[in-house]
């Protein structure tokens, strides 16, 4: 009633966006722009919120989709010009961090993992496997470097070489990314983008978080009591707990546990 009564101020709202899994273009639970696109400019355009926290839990995963995640949050609040506050759960780690850091502040529990600053790629090699089992590999192509990195051939040091290539360049724009959104903030004197990971204290000292803090408490501190709280997040729909749907939902959870593993989560 309170809205509709002249002159009359309202309690302050924050609207919370919830950033949780691994970060990937496709694949149900998983974090990216399309999913995430509408549920982002809500969050920014319903009322006039006195500022949009981030609770980030994600171990990375996509660089093209947390750049794109992370560019569509910062010219949101730059238009409207609502500060963002991120809060970190269990891990911001690699792209994680990149979503952490399109932030103004980052706040983290003393026991988070922050940073795993570097770019990685990986897979299998099974041409011995095929020659064993008496099987052919038949690949013909135009252009020399159309089946690079085929897992079905023996590893070419070009193609090695070709690929460190692009893994330098996307680390330079993640690189690029945390010292922009992170200036005057960082430790000159370490070395932060060697792909490490530390817990939550180390990490402000290094400059890649502001400080210790829950996300209600620390809001309730800097807005008051009375501030109240809008969820955003993607939502699962109830059917696809059933048929084909769970075991595409188990392989994408064995998917989404290992990424959590590897920081020992």
């Amino acid at each position: 009633m309170k809205r509709f009564i002249p002159f009359m101020k309202s309690n302050p709202t924050v609207a919370v966006i919830r950033l949780q899994g691994v970060i990937a273009g496709g694949g149900r639970g998983t974090l990216n722009d399309a999913s995430l696109g509408p549920i982002i400019e809500k969050a920014f355009s319903k009322g006039k919120p006195a500022a949009v926290a981030l609770e980030v839990n994600s171990p990375g995963g996509s660089p093209v989709q947390s750049s794109l995640i992370g560019a569509r949050i910062r010219r949101l609040a730059e238009e409207k010009e609502i500060p963002v506050i991120a809060f970190v759960e269990d891990v911001a780690a690699s792209g994680g961090y990149w979503l952490a850091a399109a932030a103004d502040e980052i706040y983290a529990d003393e026991s988070s993992v922050v940073g795993s600053i570097g770019v990685i790629s990986a897979g299998f090699g099974a041409h011995e496997l095929l020659a064993r089992q008496g099987v052919e590999r038949r690949v013909y192509t135009a252009g020399k470097s159309k089946s690079m990195l085929d897992p079905f051939r023996p590893e070419n040091p070009e193609d090695v070489e070709r690929l460190k290539g692009l893994l330098n360049d996307i680390h330079a724009n993640f690189i690029d990314h945390v010292t922009a959104r992170r200036a005057g903030k960082l430790d000159s004197e370490t070395e932060l983008f060697t792909g490490e990971v530390w817990l939550a204290k180390k990490a402000h000292a290094l400059g890649l978080i502001d400080g210790i803090g829950h996300i209600k408490p620390f809001l309730k501190e800097r807005f008051g009591e009375k501030v109240q709280f809008r969820r955003y997040g993607v939502r699962k729909p109830i059917l696809a707990r059933f048929g084909a749907q769970v075991v595409d939902d188990a392989f994408a959870s064995v998917e989404e546990r290992a990424a959590f593993a590897q920081f020992g989560l």
